[in-house]
This record gives C-alpha cells, sequence and structure tokens, in this order.
C-alpha cells in the first residue's frame, strides 16, 4: 500500500520532468539548427520573404558558399605554410651542407647537437687563417691591409673618400658600436683577470685605454689589437680581440624580369640649351636606341631659350621616332626641386621608376638596368655615387686636344673622383616618392631638397641603396663664384671649384709648371753641350 502511494506520488513529477527534458532539448535542437541570417534573425522567413521552405534554401546555400570561400581560404593558407617551411627546411639543410663542406670531414649530419661545437671550431679556424699569430707572404706592396687605429674620441684612417677626414669621430653608428664593443669586452678580460687573482689590482676602466688599431680582412675578420695603462711606469696592457665571419649564406635566388619596367627621367632646366643638345644625344644614343623603356620629362623654367630647346626636343622626337616625352613650362624662377616634384607627379600612367636627373648627367645603357634592379615598390631606393669628371683642359693640355666625349668617361684617378657627397641624381618609383612626401618645395634655387630628400628615406623602413655606379657621370663644367658672396663663402666656392677642377697631383704641376719649364730647358741646354 505504501509502495502504492509512493509511485502514485512520483510517476507524475517524473512525467513533468519528462515533459521539461524534451522541451529543453527541442529547443537546443531548434537553436543550434537553424541558420543564421546577416541580422541574425533569419530563423523565420519575414513577411515579404519567399516561402519558408525557398527562405531556408536560400539560407542554406548561402551558409554553404560562406563555408565553401572559408574552406579554400584555409587551403591556400595551407599550401603558403607550406611552402614556406619547404622553403626553410631547405634553407636549413643548405646551411648545414655548407658548415659541413667549411669544417670538412668532422662533421656528423646525423648528429645536429654537434653543430654548434664544430661552428665554434669553424670561427676558431678563422684567427688560424688571418693574420694574428703569424704574417702571411704577400704578391706585392699593394696587397698589405693597414690598420686603422683610434682613441676614445677619434678614429684615424686611411681611406677617407672626398666626406670623411683624416681624424674624425666615427659618424656611422655601426663603427661606434663595433669599436665600444671591443674596448668594453677588453676591460671586461682585464678586470676578470684580476678578480681571479690574490693580489691587489686596481680596476681598469676606460680613462685606461691610450690606443687601438683594428683591420678587417673581408673572408675572415676583424683584428682589434687595444692598449692601456699598466700597473707600473713604462708597462702596458695589450688585449687582442678578433671578431670572425662565418660562412657565407644562401639568401634568395630570384628571377628579376625588367622588360616592362619603365623608367621616367626627370630633367629641370632653365637656359643651358647647348648642354641639353649634349644631353639629348647621349638619351637618344642610350635611352631611345639602347634601352628603348624610357620616357623623358623635362620641367622648363623661364621663357630664355625655351624655344631652342623644344626645337631640340622635337627633332630627336621626329629624327628617332621617339614620343614618349612630356615638356613643362613654368613661368618662375628656377627651383630644381620643385621642377623634379612637379614632374614627378603630374605622371598619370601605372606606377613607374623615377629617374630624377640633371642635364651635365652622362648615363649608359647599363646603368638605367642598374637603376631597375636596385628599385623596388614599398621596399628599395637607389642613390648611386656617379663619378665626377675632373676639367678636360687641364687633365688633357699636355695631348694637345681633347679626346671625344666617349674617350673622356674613363674611372681612374687622373680623370676624376666619386662623388660621394652627391645625392641629386637618385632612382625610386613614384609611389615612394608620393608616401614620403616629395622634395621640400621651400628650398629655392640649386642644391640642398636632394640631402633634405635623402635624408626621408634614411628616416624611413624603406632600403637605401648608396653605392658607387660605373655608368653614370658628371661631365665637368666651369664653377663660378658670384662677388655678392661673403669671403669665407668664396673661400669655400674656390675651395670646391679646386676639388673639381683636377686632382692634387695635377693641380700642383700646375703650381710648379714654372720650375718644371725651367728644368726641362737645363735638361735640353745640357744635353746640347754633350
Amino acid at each position: 500500500m505504501m509502495v502504492r502511494r509512493g509511485l502514485s506520488a512520483w510517476l507524475p513529477r517524473m512525467v513533468v520532468l519528462l515533459v521539461v527534458l524534451c522541451s529543453a532539448v527541442s529547443i537546443l535542437y531548434m537553436l543550434a539548427c537553424t541558420p543564421k541570417g546577416i541580422d541574425e534573425q533569419l530563423a523565420f522567413p519575414r513577411a515579404n520573404s519567399p516561402t519558408g521552405k525557398e527562405g531556408y534554401q536560400a539560407i542554406l546555400q548561402e551558409r554553404e558558399e560562406q563555408h565553401h570561400n572559408y574552406i579554400n581560404s584555409l587551403k591556400k593558407q595551407i599550401a603558403q605554410l607550406k611552402d614556406e617551411l619547404q622553403e626553410r627546411s631547405e634553407q636549413l639543410k643548405s646551411l648545414q651542407d655548407h658548415y659541413t663542406d667549411s669544417l670538412g670531414p668532422g662533421l656528423e649530419r646525423s648528429n645536429p647537437e654537434k653543430t654548434p661545437a664544430d661552428l665554434l671550431e669553424f670561427l676558431r679556424s678563422q684567427i688560424d687563417r688571418a693574420e694574428v699569430h703569424a704574417g702571411a707572404k704577400l704578391p706585392t706592396e699593394y696587397a698589405a691591409v693597414p690598420f686603422e687605429s683610434f682613441t676614445l674620441q677619434k678614429v684615424y684612417q686611411l681611406d677617407t673618400g672626398l666626406t670623411r677626414h683624416p681624424e674624425e669621430k666615427p659618424v656611422r653608428k655601426d663603427k661606434r658600436d663595433e669599436l665600444a664593443e671591443a674596448i668594453e669586452l677588453a676591460l671586461e678580460t682585464l678586470n676578470s683577470q684580476n678578480s681571479d687573482s690574490n693580489t691587489n689590482h686596481h680596476m681598469y676602466a676606460a680613462s685606461d685605454f691610450i690606443e687601438g688599431m683594428y683591420r678587417t680582412e673581408k673572408d675572415k675578420g676583424t683584428l682589434y689589437e687595444l692598449t692601456f695603462k699598466g700597473d707600473r711606469s713604462h708597462e702596458f696592457r695589450r688585449i687582442v680581440l678578433f671578431r670572425p665571419f662565418g660562412p657565407i649564406m644562401k639568401v634568395k635566388n630570384e628571377n628579376l624580369n625588367m622588360a616592362n619596367t619603365l623608367i621616367n627621367i626627370v630633367v629641370p632646366l632653365a637656359k643651358r640649351a647647348s648642354k641639353f643638345r649634349q644631353f639629348m644625344q647621349n638619351f637618344r644614343e642610350m635611352g631611345i636606341e639602347q634601352d628603348g623603356r624610357i620616357h623623358l620629362t623635362v620641367v622648363y623654367f623661364g621663357k630664355e631659350q625655351m624655344n631652342e630647346v623644344k626645337a631640340i626636343l622635337e627633332n630627336t622626337s621626329k629624327s628617332a621616332n621617339f614620343k614618349n616625352f612630356t615638356f613643362i613650362q613654368l613661368n618662375e624662377e628656377f627651383s630644381r626641386g620643385k621642377g623634379l616634384d612637379i614632374g614627378a607627379r603630374i605622371w598619370k600612367g601605372n606606377n613607374v621608376v623615377l629617374f630624377f636627373c640633371d642635364v651635365d648627367i652622362y648615363f649608359t645603357a647599363e646603368f638605367l638596368n642598374t637603376c631597375r634592379l636596385n628599385t623596388q615598390p614599398g621596399k628599395k631606393v637607389f642613390y648611386p655615387v656617379l663619378f665626377s669628371q675632373y676639367n678636360p683642359g687641364i687633365i688633357y693640355g699636355h695631348h694637345g686636344s681633347i679626346p671625344p666625349l666617349e674617350q673622356q668617361l674613363v674611372i681612374k684617378k687622373e680623370t676624376g673622383f666619386w662623388r660621394d657627397f652627391g645625392f641629386g641624381m637618385t632612382c625610386q618609383y613614384r609611389s615612394d616618392f608620393i608616401n614620403i612626401g616629395g622634395f621640400d618645395l621651400d628650398i629655392k634655387g640649386w642644391g640642398g631638397e636632394d640631402v633634405h630628400l635623402y635624408r626621408k628615406y634614411l628616416h624611413s623602413n624603406l632600403i637605401v641603396v648608396r653605392t658607387p655606379v660605373r655608368g653614370l657621370f658628371h661631365l665637368w663644367h666651369e664653377k663660378r663664384c658670384p662677388d655678392e658672396l661673403t669671403p669665407e663663402q668664396y673661400k669655400m666656392c674656390m675651395q670646391s671649384k679646386a676639388m673639381n677642377e683636377a686632382s692634387h697631383g695635377q693641380l700642383g704641376m700646375l703650381v710648379f709648371r714654372h720650375e718644371i719649364e725651367a728644368h726641362l730647358r737645363k735638361q735640353k741646354t745640357s744635353s746640347k753641350k754633350t
């Protein structure tokens, strides 16, 4: 009886519980299986929508397309990751193979744990190969690698170029950090030796550093010899350090197709019609006839000699069947920066390589390809160091006649110099020039705007490629120093003029020409007597 009462009381509760559970499962099923629309309210068709069945079919089709696109996207990402993984694996294998070849048969490829030890052995072998413990037999005096010396404040260098001085503070951060690191390691070495000994020694500081020497052998490493004050008078401590270079590594293997890469040469100009005629001869031969993937933009200031310049341009266009040029005339004072800026911005075609050029520049067809190869939109800009020609009248004065221009363009110490202080000739994609902000249009006249643009690129994330090139020449022209300059400015102008006229030796020959002529007369007189 008691059991029957219990069952009658428990049974309704179970029924209610089952109903609740079934309802909950149904609700969850509907929530999980109902497709979501754009507004998250597509569980039931709307009044103006198709019938319920058609609406659900449309929604299901849409969701199926979304999943299909998502799956395709994932497949592409997986394929890209596989390619990258394969590339990294090949690079790692190439690096391990290179270490094996460099270190000899002692490297066991099957035991990767040995690689760090073998690499250390290779780096130590670089010390034995370099002139650290013993000298090397050299074929001539030109094969010797000289040291450069330094103190805490100055570097004394042989390779000065035109912008560096025999004695100067290290300007480049990498050089400052390199020498500072060498001094710091030397101090650590000295002080660690003192701490290991039981006797009392003073702690070495940077003020104890007297001088250092360093030299770099490109295939081995950099040797440093640092001298410090000793504990007593006439005693010194010398620390010798060596920064070994590791094996060369393959980074990229690219196939570059420049067949459709157009260069727009932008030239600002005012007057100088005779120079423009010479420029167009070079442009026709190298740009039109040999290269053929080129556009010319001339931005002309003022009206004087304008008709003559336009006639030269039009004659070249007719005779060479060349139509890829733009002529822009501005009725205002000459500004190189503004001319280049306008010439760059007026271009309406696809992204193009811009070569900012002056009328007294000579370029080869090979240089145009160098310009293409060293520019990359969003990544690289090119700042070539051109070869500046000395005054042909001085260089070839003793020959009786000046040879043709093409024969003058020889890269030698007697014929010119690398113009490493100039930044006006540059190649970059138009998109990079626009994104960087272009030229500073407040700079008037000639000069200053090129350095300002160069610094903009240096302060950006773009790679700035700076290198001497054999196919780009600055043709000599007379430099005038106006009387309006201050005495100091006039002196600097004359120094610059002398630098552009001839080499040190040639200028010396001019200074001492009377003594040389007198010597030659004496030689002739003595030969007649004999």
